[in-house]
């Protein structure tokens, strides 16, 4: 029997005895015989379910040519792979300068309204973090809803959760992974008093924005986060109503914008009035690393705080090594026989051994014993062949520590070679491990070697990372279902860890986007990005090798981002018509949109470096040629309603940088002026980096500009 003439010709069914009507029993009774003879019949082939599923987004397993011809349809907007993307604190928000001052001129009410939506491995409820102790019902804009799986309840705080995933192991929004819990709790976690891991970063753990709600959405597992998944929990997180996104998660590169659901994603957040905050990736310090290069987000690179951690050993002879490592166990005063990995092998040849390599360890040799390793990834050796703890060799100087499974940190090659001189000169070597410490680092902020760095190769004259902010070392809110570490063998259960990675910077990015917001309401997300950019703290390129490539136009500075005196605003029709000028087509670019855009008549004239963009970086083709490039800018005036503004080029004697006109008179709140930047040299033998500021006595709006060749 065919089942659209079954539906067509079934018995009629009564309201009166059925509450739910046609929602319980659909088109009535299945009734055979009359459906032998409907009559009419409504039909609809392969292609109509095509077209239906081609509203929404969906996954399927098709051949290329399949692919093609879906590409083809006209309803289609967009056929792309479905890949695996991955995942990219009680000081880091003091060092951005929120104090017990501060706080009490917080927006607390429209705070309270905020929801921020976090695309990532789901969330504990249970945790303190996310206590609603406090809190009332989910403000009245809330669309969304609790569908967070099996034994997930949410609460005044965690107002909504959702999960998407094909592996049938999972069946709810509970984090297992511990990282959608970290960046949550980072972002708008609550106050919650004396937090440390063992001892070790003790304080008040908080997030940026502790009265807002948090609405999580769960779209990886422990292989991954796939492109359907992220695009389904974008457009939930837009229906649903939050204010701000926050994706840690990302590509090991760049794709282009067609073929990154995150850029996607956003650009439909944009779109209504939400930004995106993304992490710029770990795969630093390599040059043109940086994976989150859509203009309209906001992508973010990670830096240090300026508190770091330090273990020390004690050998037996009485001397100190100071090394790195975040060690939460103590071994109460007592030290522990030394042995070298090439003495503790049966199998293994001498580099092998000296290194500690996976199998090479003899459990009888190493049982409990300290194991000296020249690699950094000895730990979790000498953990499952029995050790004690270890100490491994690292030319890492960088002030970034790693949560370890047993006691053990790593020496600088001077310090290990101490310790081996030691072990091989006394009669009976021990040493005992410490609990880490914790110090001041008066470098911070420096940009951490793991972050991704520009340029951009999707656009080479829109400077990425767009900002800076603290990702190293950042302790926040965990699952217990997760060890602290990677090991197999770590049976830890915590509800805080400390985590490094630009996924740890983005929240806290998200959160100074959402506290502005708290103040301005009304912005829009250019402004608020623009904000947050042109106050942040100027860095050094001394410090930072790769400059504006490592970390945009500085380091985040929510305070000063509530009050900016003006920014830089850009809608979806400049994104639009930038994308038009990189050589995007209609059909393309209705793939990002997701609606029926074109470019502009004028598209021929538009270049990417005259995005209304925060920051000004070209690429120079001819390095070895005089060039000169211009660009148009237009500022918004969002401070005093009348105020005048005076340009301030900082100097570079490799380049002349002009600003016409150099001074901006504002008579409004509002009101808009345009301005163009030129910058003229003779030869480009190597990157300029120079900015501009506007200032008029109070406020100094601050963009970095950047010429560079593509020998950078």
């Amino acid at each position: 029997m065919d089942y659209r003439e079954e539906k067509s010709r079934a018995w009629k069914m009564r309201p009166l005895k059925n509450a739910d009507a046609e929602f319980a029993y659909g088109s009535g009774h299945v009734n055979p015989l009359r459906a032998v003879n409907p009559g009419l019949v409504y039909e609809a082939d392969k292609g109509d379910y095509i077209k239906m599923l081609c509203g929404n987004g969906f996954a399927a397993k098709i051949t290329d040519s399949e692919r093609q011809k879906l590409a083809a349809m006209k309803e289609v907007v967009s056929v792309f792979p479905n890949r695996m993307y991955q995942l990219q604190t009680t000081r880091s928000w003091r060092f951005m300068g929120f104090n017990k001052t501060t706080e009490k001129h917080r927006n607390s009410k429209r705070e309270n309204d905020l929801i921020v939506g976090v695309i990532d491995t789901g969330i504990w409820p249970e945790s303190k973090s996310f206590n609603d102790e406090g809190f009332g019902p989910a403000p009245d804009k809330w669309k969304g809803a609790c569908k967070g799986g099996r034994n997930f309840t949410c609460n005044n705080k965690v107002i909504g959760a959702r999960y998407y995933t094909s592996d049938p192991t999972i069946d709810s929004a509970r984090d297992t992974e511990g990282h959608g819990s970290h960046t949550a709790s980072t972002a708008a976690g609550n106050k919650v008093m004396n937090v440390s891991f063992y001892g070790v970063a003790q304080g008040t753990a908080m997030g940026g924005v502790p009265s807002a709600r948090i609405a999580a959405y769960r779209v990886c597992s422990a292989d991954g986060c796939s492109s359907e998944a992220i695009l389904a929990a974008f457009d939930d997180a837009i229906a649903d109503g939050v204010d701000i996104i926050t994706i840690s998660i990302g590509g090991a590169s760049a794709s282009e914008y067609t073929q990154d659901p995150i850029a996607i994603g956003s650009f439909h957040a944009m779109a209504e009035g939400i930004l995106t905050v993304n992490s710029a990736g770990n795969s630093g310090p390599e040059s043109g690393s940086v994976a989150s290069v859509s203009p309209w987000m906001l992508s973010v690179a990670a830096s240090t705080t300026d508190r770091s951690y330090i273990t020390k050993v004690v050998l037996g002879n009485g001397k100190t090594l100071v090394g790195k490592s975040i060690n939460g166990f103590s071994l109460h005063g007592k030290k522990y026989p030394l042995v070298y990995g090439e003495d503790a092998t049966k199998s293994c040849d001498e580099p092998a051994a000296k290194m500690c390599i996976t199998g090479c360890l003899d459990t009888d040799l190493v049982d409990g014993k300290i194991v000296l390793c020249d690699s950094a990834g000895g730990a979790p050796v000498v953990h499952w062949a029995g050790g004690v703890g270890s100490v491994h060799q690292t030319e890492m100087t960088e002030n970034v520590t790693s949560v370890s499974p047993i006691p053990a940190l790593a020496l600088l090659s001077h310090d290990f070679g101490t310790i081996k001189a030691y072990f091989k000169s006394a009669k009976k070597p021990v040493a005992e491990i410490l609990r880490s410490e914790t110090r001041k680092d008066t470098n911070a902020p420096v940009v951490a070697y793991f972050s991704s760095r520009g340029p951009n190769l999707i656009a080479p004259d829109i400077l990425k990372p767009d900002l800076t902010a603290p990702g190293v070392d950042i302790l926040a809110a965990y699952s217990p279902l997760k060890a602290p570490t990677n090991d197999p063998l770590d049976t830890r259960q915590e509800d805080y860890n400390v985590i490094s990675g630009t996924s740890m910077s983005c929240p806290h990015v998200a959160g100074a986007a959402a506290y502005v917001k708290s103040f301005h309401p009304d912005w829009s997300p250019s402004a608020i990005k623009s904000a947050l950019m042109t106050t942040a703290w100027k860095m050094r390129p001394l410090k930072n090798a790769d400059a504006e490539f490592a970390y945009g136009s500085g380091h985040v500075n929510p305070l000063r981002a509530v009050n900016p005196g003006l920014v830089y605003e850009a809608d979806k029709g400049d994104y639009i018509k930038m994308l038009c000028g990189s050589g995007y087509d209609s059909n393309m670019i209705r793939q990002i949109s997701g609606d029926k855009s074109t470019c502009p008549e004028e598209v021929d004239k538009s270049l990417v470096r005259d995005l209304n963009y925060p920051s000004m970086a070209v690429k120079i083709d001819k390095p070895q040629k005089p060039f000169k490039i211009v660009f148009q800018r237009t500022v918004t005036n969002v401070g005093s309603a009348s105020s005048t503004y005076k340009a301030t080029v900082s100097s570079n004697l490799n380049v002349s940088i002009t600003v016409e006109p150099h001074i901006l008179s504002f008579k409004s709140s509002d009101e808009k002026k345009s301005f163009s930047v030129t910058v003229a040299g003779e030869e480009l033998k190597s990157p300029i980096s120079a900015s501009l500021v506007w200032s008029d006595s109070v406020h100094k709006v601050r963009s970095p500009i950047v010429v560079y060749s593509k020998s950078v």
